[in-house]
């Protein structure tokens, strides 16, 4: 299956169904099987210490996985998260953004199944990785 939706169809996907945090997010490459997205890290993304809060990392992995998901099966904005596995490996380098690389490992007529490392930027090194499901929405 080819790709349904590059990084400019996603961005305006984005933007129009999840304009809360759309602005959070942009979309540097998609591929067939790959997709790297990064958080624009601001203060609303920090926690006491000044460090990148998990519940921002998370949120990177879970909308990256979805993206790649819209990118091959096209807009359907009712695929929903499954299951989430995440490991926090590392602090993340202050002030840059994150960014992740996403793999999908299995795309079936139901199930959407990526794997996503998350880098500080300029880190050769992962601060997280999520193993991710998503549900997609029957024809």
């Amino acid at each position: 299956m080819p790709i349904m939706m590059d990084a400019d169809a996603l961005t305006v996907f984005m933007k129009d169904v999840f304009k809360q945090v759309a602005d959070d997010f942009a979309i540097d490459h998609v591929g067939e099987t790959d997709l790297t997205t990064r958080l624009l890290v601001g203060d609303q993304h920090l926690r006491p210490g000044g460090t990148i809060s998990g519940p921002s990392i998370f949120a990177l992995a879970d909308v990256s996985a979805y993206l790649m998901t819209l990118a091959r099966i096209g807009p359907k904005a009712l695929a929903v998260t499954t299951n989430c596995s995440i490991d926090f490996m590392r602090k993340p380098a202050a002030g840059v953004d994150l960014i992740s690389r996403t793999r999908l490992l299995k795309l079936g007529k139901l199930l959407s199944v990526c794997d996503v490392l998350v880098f500080s930027e300029g880190m050769d090194t992962p601060v997280a990785r999520a193993s991710l499901t998503y549900a997609i929405p029957p024809k």
